[in-house]
């Protein structure tokens, strides 16, 4: 748990509009870690200000003291996805890395694509912070381009995020035309069609992805398996422990020689490497050979 540093005065210098002593980031802090696993230093307090400041002016508060207040309060469950937005950021785009997609399309999929035509096998892919839903998209696409007949086979890929908000965007499937410019040319011709201003996804992606909103703090609702597990930019905003607990649970639905894709920034640490066997750039295969690993509590 993190420690509260010195409360030391109010931060008002150079004009700024509210007061942030050490006491109120120290309980914004602990309320971040508690309740999503985000992992905020003392080096993080002038990020914290700006995002939270923003709150602060909806509400009507005079200082951060009483945004304290308000989260220790009956107000928190209004307020929770609020403030968990304001501190991290939902930045997309689709085949955001695009050497996991490739990896995706040329090694992942292939044999299993192969099992479901010739053995009726299944095929389960996750993005696990899914976001406005830009990547299990661009996962369906990845699929459509190995197997355009994948809506009659045993082909399913779960998008999971913790804002609901931000999920009921990723159903709608519909993007503005900037947002497509980073898809290839060829999936931007057959999987999209254009609506009054925007564009929006085909059926043929979209009936590929089911949403669903998780806090990747709790206890799986699902046992899996996934073959391939995609979350990424993800673990950037939890501290080492944190990490592992969540690598550890991903590991349990993920299937032995399945794939778990993490963020460019992102490295496998601690007990939890030694369940895979690197496979590219932030791309890791479970290992067939080692044990199930032992459940870890998420109660950060």
């Amino acid at each position: 748990m993190l420690e509260a540093p010195d409360p030391g005065p109010p931060q008002r210098q150079g004009g700024q509009e509210f007061a942030l002593t050490g006491a109120d980031f120290a309980a914004i802090a602990r309320l971040a870690y508690q309740h999503f696993g985000l992992h905020l230093t003392e080096s993080k307090r002038s990020l914290v200000y700006s995002r939270l400041a923003r709150r602060l002016r909806k509400k009507g508060l005079p200082d951060f003291a009483a945004y304290v207040v308000l989260l220790n309060g009956p107000e928190w469950e209004a307020e929770k996805l609020d403030f968990l937005t304001a501190l991290t950021t939902n930045t997309t785009h689709f085949y955001r890395e695009a050497h996991h997609f490739t990896r995706l399309e040329k090694e992942v999929l292939p044999p299993l694509i192969e099992a479901a035509r010739k053995k009726r096998g299944r095929v389960r892919l996750w993005s696990a912070a899914s976001s406005s839903g830009q990547e299990p998209y661009s996962m369906a696409m990845s699929v459509l381009r190995v197997c355009p007949e994948a809506a009659s086979l045993d082909i399913k890929i779960l998008a999971t995020d913790i804002d609901p908000v931000i999920v009921n965007k990723a159903r709608e499937a519909v993007y503005l035309p900037e947002e497509y410019q980073s898809m290839p040319a060829d999936m931007r011709a057959e999987c999209t069609q254009p609506v009054p201003g925007n564009y929006k996804l085909s059926p043929k992606v979209t009936g590929l992805v089911t949403f669903g909103i998780l806090n990747l703090m709790d206890e799986l609702p699902f046992r899996g398996p996934f073959d391939a597990i995609f979350c990424r930019n993800v673990a950037i905003y939890f501290d080492k422990p944190t990490q592992v607990k969540v690598f550890t649970k991903l590991t349990h639905v993920l299937r032995p020689g399945g794939e778990l894709f993490i963020g460019h920034s992102e490295r496998l640490s601690g007990e939890v490497s030694n369940y895979y066997e690197n496979s590219g750039i932030t791309s890791y295969k479970r290992r067939a050979d080692a044990a199930r690993p032992k459940p870890r509590s998420l109660n950060v």
